[in-house]
C-alpha cells in the first residue's frame, strides 16, 4: 500500500477539522513521531520547545532555518498529517512572515500555526492591527499555494503575562475574519475560559493546549467545543523528567533503581522492525 502524499495528509488534516474532537499529540524527532503513529493517533505537531530542548537550546532559540529543517523531516517521517508550530513566522512584518509561511508549506506539512508573540515580555504581543495584518498575510500565502494547509492563529496574552480574556476574545475573533482555520489560545485552562473562547469563534475549530494535569478528559474538552487538543512540550519534558531523575539518582546516590521496568531495547527493535517493513510495503 503506497504511503500518502503530502496533499492526502492535507485532506485528511482538513476533515478532521470538522467534526469531533481529537488528540494532535508533539513528538520532537522520529522516533517518537513513528511510535505516537503507531498508537493510532491521527494526526501529529511539531513542538518548538521539546525540539529546541533536544539539541540543548532554550526554546525560541531554534532559527528558521532549523525549523524547517526539522517541519521537513517530521513531514517525511510520518504517514499522518503533521502540523507546524511556526511560532511568530520567523518575521516581524507581514510580507516577510508570508514569505516564510510559504516555505514552510514546501516542507509538506499538513497544517501550521503564527503566534502573535512579539519575542518581548515587557510587552509581549504584537500591536492588534499588526497581528491581524500578520494573520492575513499568512492566509493569502497559503491561499497561493493553493494547498489547503490548515492554517491556525494563536493569540499568546495568556502564556506571556497578558492574562485577559476579553482581549484574547478579541484577537481570535479578529483572526477568523482575517482567514483562520482554527483558533488557539495556549493558557487557557478553566471550563469557563474554554467554553468562552469556543462559542466566540464557533463555528470554527479550537485547538486547546492540554500541559498540564487539569483534570479534563478527552471526552470533556470536546463537550465544552473543542475540536483539537494538542499537548505542546509536555510529552517531551516528560520524557526529559525521566531521563533527570534516573541520572540524579545514580550521581547522587549511586543507585539503579529507575531501570525496573523500563521498555525493552527488544521491545523498541521489533516496534521500529514492524514500522519500516509497513511504511515500505
Amino acid at each position: 500500500m503506497p504511503r500518502p502524499s503530502p496533499a492526502d495528509k492535507r485532506k485528511t488534516f482538513r476533515e478532521l477539522h470538522q467534526r469531533g474532537c481529537f488528540v494532535i499529540p508533539n513528538p520532537w524527532n522520529i522516533g517518537s513521531a513513528r511510535y505516537l503513529q503507531g498508537l493510532g493517533f491521527k494526526a501529529l505537531a511539531t513542538t518548538s520547545s521539546g525540539y529546541a530542548h533536544s539539541l540543548g537550546l532554550a526554546d525560541g532559540a531554534i532559527t528558521f532555518d532549523m525549523a524547517l529543517a526539522h517541519c521537513r523531516e517530521l513531514a517525511e517521517a510520518a504517514d499522518v498529517p503533521v502540523n507546524a508550530d511556526f511560532e511568530n513566522g520567523y518575521a516581524d512584518d507581514p510580507e516577510e512572515v508570508a514569505e516564510n509561511v510559504r516555505l514552510c508549506v514546501d516542507t509538506g506539512v499538513a497544517g501550521l500555526s503564527i503566534e502573535d508573540f512579539n519575542g518581548n515580555e515587557a510587552d509581549p504581543l504584537y500591536d492588534f492591527d499588526l497581528a491581524v495584518k500578520r494573520v492575513r498575510a499568512a492566509r493569502e500565502a497559503i491561499d497561493k499555494s493553493g494547498t489547503g494547509v490548515v492554517f491556525t492563529a494563536r493569540t499568546e496574552g495568556f502564556i506571556h503575562g497578558r492574562p485577559d480574556l476579553d482581549e484574547t476574545i478579541r484577537r481570535l475573533k479578529a483572526f477568523v475574519d482575517a482567514g483562520a482555520d482554527c483558533l488557539y489560545a495556549p493558557g487557557i485552562k478553566t471550563r469557563e475560559q474554554i467554553e468562552a473562547v469556543c462559542k466566540a469563534v464557533s463555528p470554527k475549530a479550537v485547538n486547546f493546549l492540554n500541559s498540564g494535569a487539569f483534570g479534563f478528559t478527552v471526552a470533556e474538552i470536546g463537550a465544552m467545543g473543542v475540536r483539537r487538543i494538542s499537548v505542546g512540550g509536555t510529552m517531551a519534558r516528560v520524557a526529559m523528567h525521566a531521563f533527570i531523575a534516573s541520572a540524579r539518582a545514580i550521581a547522587e546516590q549511586g543507585k539503579f533503581d529507575s531501570f525496573a521496568g523500563v521498555i525493552s531495547n527488544a521491545e523498541l527493535n521489533a516496534f521500529f522492525s514492524d514500522d519500516v517493513k509497513k511504511r515500505s510495503s
